[in-house]
């Protein structure tokens, strides 16, 4: 799975260039940034549909080629977020492991998971490769899952003033961070505008792209006596419960709590235009409103983003580093040795420092002997007669 690229593009009144060029003049009221106002932001022109009335609390439409947004619905309206916080969860501590590392779930690393909370399904005891948790994160919300990788991370409060540094350094303005995977914490806040924010640069990344556009597997993917399959459950990505598949869709991540209602960021690509869709607690009352507004947004933004005027544009995506959050590792292929050879490697490994050790003590042992012979050669050589010496001198 390829990253969502995210270059820079005039597309339309008010292109990108056109916009940020007249920020570096010094001229930010020429930007019609309409972001901050309440209710439905969207400029009407004669040739573009107005969009489509949704009962969501905060919505935004983002064209991510160029950031534009498209219309929006009190984008910076402070919300619960859900699980959909784990967006930024994944930004923040996916690039620090390799997904081939091998990591055992022990009891630790399933302690303090608030009651209610979804679950994976991991297991005390048994190994798991990074891979098969971020599994577990975007296609099960995995609370479980999510307590594992903070405590690779360092632990549960430290991970979670990361992330905070990470919706700050992506320019993330109303975002309070109080629990890694999104659970309903006293504080924590987040918007429409924030989680787009987070779900574009998660796309910007192969590994996250990878795992939000996964539909299912099983856990662990390699299979084995305690493995099972797990099915991703954002309805619009696979078809369930009543909801068709959106045609092009590529995750991102869905949420639901009590007080967050249903949440979802969603990406879409259409003949070479992605756009992002961030969608916070529908109150039509359907079970499945989050997802069909969400298609109703999608549809409305494919067909107006050649023509629409944008409302706002997104600041360009930072490079990672420079805010105290680790550097990104190299992605890794997740060809990786299977989990039930990594004893055998273990013992292979130790194996071969072994053989290595008792080569090295008998070449030190050879070289004594050898030393021992010479030192009497030369020894020898010393007592025998000159004329010996200087015949063999000639």
């Amino acid at each position: 799975m390829l990253a969502v690229p995210v270059p820079a593009a005039a597309d339309g009144p008010h292109g990108i260039d056109d916009l940020r060029a007249a920020a570096h003049a010094g001229h930010p009221a020429r930007i019609p940034d309409r972001l901050d106002g309440r209710g439905v932001q969207f400029l009407p022109r004669p040739d573009v549909p107005e969009p489509p009335d949704v009962s969501a609390l905060s919505w935004m439409v983002t064209d991510m080629a160029t950031g534009k947004v498209l219309a929006a619905k009190d984008a910076h309206r402070p919300l619960p977020p859900a699980s959909t916080l784990k967006a930024l969860f994944a930004v923040t501590v996916l690039p620090k492991f390799s997904q081939g590392e091998v990591h055992t779930v022990s009891l630790r690393d399933l302690g303090g998971i608030e009651a209610g909370s979804s679950l994976a399904g991991l297991k005390e005891d048994l190994p798991y490769r990074v891979a098969d948790l971020w599994d577990a994160v975007f296609l099960r919300s995995g609370s479980d899952a999510v307590h594992t990788l903070a405590g690779m991370n360092g632990g549960w409060n430290k991970t979670i003033d990361d992330m905070q540094e990470t919706a700050d350094r992506l320019g993330a303005r109303d975002t309070t961070v109080a629990s890694a995977d999104g659970f309903d914490t006293p504080g924590q806040f987040s918007s429409a505008y924030d989680l787009t924010l987070f779900g574009r640069a998660g796309l910007a990344d192969p590994d996250f792209a990878h795992f939000a556009a996964t539909k299912q597997t099983e856990l662990p993917e390699e299979g084995g006596p305690d493995a099972f399959g797990i099915v991703n459950t954002n309805r619009l990505l696979v078809g369930s419960h009543g909801v068709k598949p959106y045609d092009g869709l590529i995750g991102v991540k869905n949420g639901y709590t009590t007080h967050a209602g249903n949440t979802l960021i969603a990406a879409a690509r259409r003949d070479g235009r992605t756009l992002l869709v961030t969608v916070m607690n529908p109150q039509s009352g359907s079970r499945n409103a989050v997802y069909e507004e969400t298609r109703d947004l999608l549809d409305w933004g494919f067909e107006a983003a050649p023509r629409a005027a944008a409302v706002g544009v997104l600041p360009a995506l930072q490079p990672r580093g420079g805010t105290g959050v680790s550097q990104p590792v190299a992605h890794h292929s997740r060809s990786v040795v299977p989990l039930h050879k990594a004893a055998a490697v273990a013992q292979t490994d130790a194996g071969t420092e072994a053989r290595y050790r008792w080569f090295v003590s008998a070449a030190v042992a050879v070289g004594v002997v050898a030393l021992a012979v010479l030192g009497t050669a030369l020894w020898w050589r010393r007592r025998k007669p000159s004329a010996s010496r200087g015949a063999e001198s000639d």
